[in-house]
């Protein structure tokens, strides 16, 4: 038996071994071979992924390698215990769930963007991935083994695929992306019931106690439809969610069970609206219907709570604005309901020199993070069905039904917008239907330039009235070279980038505790001369020949001085932090300075002092509050060091009391007012710096600090951004008036008082190439600043300010902060 057992392995080996040399074989011979190909013409007309190919070896030689004939065995290794995120009630891993569901898939319907995901989880968790055996080309053997064989499929369906070279795939519009898009989740609770949300929605199933008997256990799941029935969406009725699938796995249930929505519309205040109008449930135990209204359901303001009495194995539900009867003025329902508009903005998962952005209107609140997109055309032809992800989206009010213009404005001079496509409408009859509404607009590269993230400008026109919506969306990274993370400018792969342990994104984060003692300093400076001004410039030290200041880190700031751009320290000199000129100093190490009491400084006057710019920088609230309440994962602690430490849960009320991010949001506006309440002793944006600064979330402050310095930049220059553009991107006069084309008004031209739009426009996507890069935004805005003709440097000093304080951040988290507290 052991000989025979012997042989059995020689032959399984040989087997794996002849696969792999087929594999290569086959992969040198494709590109020959596809010469004789009689077929080879159809093949490439009806594959887009291989059309692109062909084309691009039709005018070179082969220039690529195919990915298989480098490493034969990279989609033989797959990647594991990747991080995951629980979702709060229930405890279910979505992650866990959506990859099991990929993993499900056959190998025969595997994508290229699946493999592509096993690359970048491989590069960046090399620790993570184990390498599997050679597969045979004979499968009988591995039938009792379903992940062997599994894996031997896909080995063997790449015979037929080899001539993949995603190198060259990477240059075609939606390459490979055919994933499935249905985002649903299931959820298995006992008799103690639970909550079920769908993802990135305001969509929930709540289960009471009891609802099943102990011991037995019921399996909810949840999915939304995004075209609602259209019997519904007319004069007197429209619908406001998606149409929702609701499933059971056991019905010997003892309670019902309450389905919640948050819908797009909310009913007006008046007393006609009130009577005239209601948003109610349509329910049904089939997806074409018919429907019945139900009438166990509870209303606020937008949101509406409805209980499931009637159940079974599957159900559907739609929420509706339902109009009792139309009484003049009103025209249908619309006039008795505010309503809300969602649209997103989705794209392929890398850009391209040529890709198409869709925009697409939602008559919901419920923006799927994917979109399956059946009509994309290239060459004249139709292109199979793609998925596109969701890169932007934003919600603005409609009050009633009508004609929208759409327009698309790259705010980057490397890429446009085709010309036909620039300009698109949306019919007042497209609304109506409640149905998803989607426009294409085709995006290219000018010229032969290196590939970049970049950002668009999209604007929304209501054509019978004056109002605009806009907002700004960034595009995803190119696609990813297999060979190492894209290549980025050599300035930014040696910057420091700040870095805060509270960025993480998981459900919960201890913050450390903030501690008021000396600050720890390791290098000095000894003045060489004395310097005094009779005119005091904020932010630069005065000091006398002799004096120890205490030196704040060794990297300088660059920046204008009373008339020079000079190069500085941040130092510390009688309790008050500043500027002093390199040249004025002798850096001495701590042992060798021989009197420091007047260098000395506690971290709080740190943290109070290197906020003070934020006294005078210009913000717009409702961008801080969701940044800030997006970003911080425990309002604790966020209440703690603002002062409100005796709040509890019992201060929320229900709206606030849900997420996370609602009671952080609810803190920051209890600050914001009580600031508002003392104006001329509170401001509230340095009261929230300081406590985050105090909590340890320098990345948040570091973001907070780029936007609002991006947008005072812009307020204080005006007119004079020009000249700024020119000198930051050497920008033509043609790039320049592209930016202001979308802020230009009835006599086509830009207000003065509406000057900082295209100023800010300009700004951010110029900060966006940065990335993380802070410090080096502020720093080269700095010295573009201080540069110019009349430097507005000269009199506003809150920029330099900044980059006193990201400078003084390491120091900061040095001294005030456990090692010890973190290491536990």
């Amino acid at each position: 038996s052991t000989i025979s057992e012997k042989l059995v392995a020689t032959k399984t080996f040989l087997s794996k071994l002849q696969i792999v040399q087929d594999l290569i074989n086959y992969d040198n011979e494709f590109f020959t071979g596809k010469l004789t190909n009689p077929f080879w013409n159809e093949l490439s007309a009806s594959n887009p992924f291989v059309h692109d190919i062909a084309a691009l070896n039709r005018n070179e030689n082969n220039k690529y390698l195919s990915i298989l004939k480098e490493k034969p065995y990279l989609f033989s290794k797959v990647s594991s215990n990747r991080d995951s995120l629980v979702s709060s009630g229930d405890e279910l891993d979505i992650d866990c769930l959506l990859r099991k569901t990929s993993a499900r898939r056959s190998a025969r319907s595997k994508s290229v963007s699946d493999f592509l995901d096993i690359v970048d989880n491989r590069r960046f968790n090399p620790r993570k991935t184990t390498p599997q055996k050679p597969i045979a080309s004979d499968m009988t053997w591995l039938q009792n083994d379903r992940e062997a064989y599994k894996m031997a499929w896909l080995s063997h369906r790449q015979l037929t695929r080899s001539c993949l070279d995603l190198e060259a795939m990477s240059h075609s519009p939606g390459w490979a992306q055919t994933q499935a898009t249905d985002i649903h989740v299931v959820c298995k609770l006992n008799h103690e019931g639970g909550s079920v949300q769908l993802p990135d929605s305001d969509i929930n199933i709540h289960v009471p106690v009891g609802h099943v008997l102990p011991g037995e256990f019921q399996e909810v799941g949840l999915k939304a439809i995004l075209n609602p029935p259209s019997s519904f969406n007319n004069e007197m009725s429209s619908t406001v969610s998606p149409l929702i699938e609701l499933t059971l796995s056991n019905l010997n249930t003892r309670e019902a069970i309450f389905l919640e929505v948050k819908v797009a519309a909310k009913v007006k205040n008046d007393p006609l609206s009130q009577v005239m109008s209601d948003i109610v449930c349509f329910f049904s135990l089939n997806k074409e219907g018919p429907f019945k209204k139900l009438e166990n359901c509870y209303t606020y303001q937008d949101t509406i709570q409805v209980k499931l009495t009637d159940l079974s194995y599957v159900m559907y539900a739609v929420m509706a604005v339902q109009a009792n009867k139309i009484q003049p003025p009103a025209t249908n329902v619309w006039d008795y309901v505010h309503r809300t508009v969602s649209v997103g903005i989705y794209g392929p998962k890398h850009i391209h020199p040529s890709f198409t952005a869709v925009f697409t209107v939602f008559g919901h609140n419920y923006i799927p993070g994917k979109l399956t997109i059946c009509d994309i055309k290239k060459g004249g032809k139709n292109m199979p069905p793609v998925v596109f992800q969701l890169w932007g989206k934003h919600t603005f009010l409609l009050e009633k039904p009508q004609d929208l213009n759409i327009s698309l404005v790259s705010c980057d001079p490397d890429f446009e917008v085709k010309m036909e496509d620039q300009s698109k409408n949306i019919k007042e009859e497209e609304l109506k239907t409640g149905e998803m509404v989607r426009q294409q607009f085709l995006f290219s590269m000018l010229g032969c330039k290196e590939m970049h993230f970049f950002v668009f400008l999209v604007q929304i026109k209501v054509s019978k009235s004056s109002q605009v919506t806009q907002f700004h969306v960034t595009t995803p990274d190119p696609a990813p070279k297999l060979s190492g993370i894209i290549n980025r400018p050599k300035r930014l792969q040696n910057c420091k980038e700040i870095k805060s342990e509270p960025w993480l994104l998981i459900p919960t984060v201890k913050y450390p505790k903030f501690q008021d003692k000396a600050l720890s300093v390791k290098t000095y400076g000894v003045a060489l001369k004395t310097v005094l001004r009779q005119n005091k410039i904020d932010y630069l030290l005065e000091y006398f020949k002799g004096d120890t200041i205490a030196l704040l880190g060794e990297d300088k700031v660059k920046a204008i001085g009373q008339t020079k751009i000079k190069e500085w320290y941040v130092g510390v000199l009688r309790k008050k932090i500043g500027l002093v000129h390199c040249k004025n100093i002798k850096v001495i190490s701590k042992e060798q300075a021989m009197d420091t009491a007047d260098s000395e400084i506690t971290t709080r006057n740190l943290v109070e002092q290197i906020a003070l710019p934020f006294k005078k920088l210009t913000y717009i609230y409702s961008v801080v509050l969701s940044t800030v309440s997006e970003s911080l994962y425990d309002w604790r602690a966020l209440a703690e060091v603002l002062g409100y430490s005796h709040m509890s849960l019992d201060d929320f009320n229900e709206a606030h009391a849900d997420k996370e991010s609602e009671r952080v949001a609810h803190v920051v506006k209890r600050m914001k007012e009580d600031c508002h309440a003392n104006k001329k002793k509170r401001l509230f944006l340095y009261e929230l710096i300081v406590a985050l600064l105090k909590i340890d979330c320098q990345g948040l402050v570091a973001r907070l600090t780029q936007d609002t310095i991006i947008l005072t930049s812009a307020v204080k220059l005006g007119k004079y951004w020009r000249e700024l553009a020119e000198k930051l991107a050497r920008l033509t006069k043609h790039q320049i008036e592209a930016y202001e084309v979308p802020h230009q008004g009835k006599h086509g031209a830009v207000a003065l008082e509406m000057m900082w739009k295209p100023a800010y426009d300009f700004l951010y996507t110029w900060a966006a190439h940065y990335g993380d890069s802070y410090r080096d935004v502020l720093q080269d805005l700095q010295s573009a600043l201080d540069k110019m003709k009349n430097p507005v440097t000269k009199h506003w000093r809150e920029l330099t300010g900044t980059l006193i304080l990201v400078n003084c951040m390491e120091v900061l988290r040095a001294s005030a902060f456990s090692k010890m507290e973190e290491k536990e």
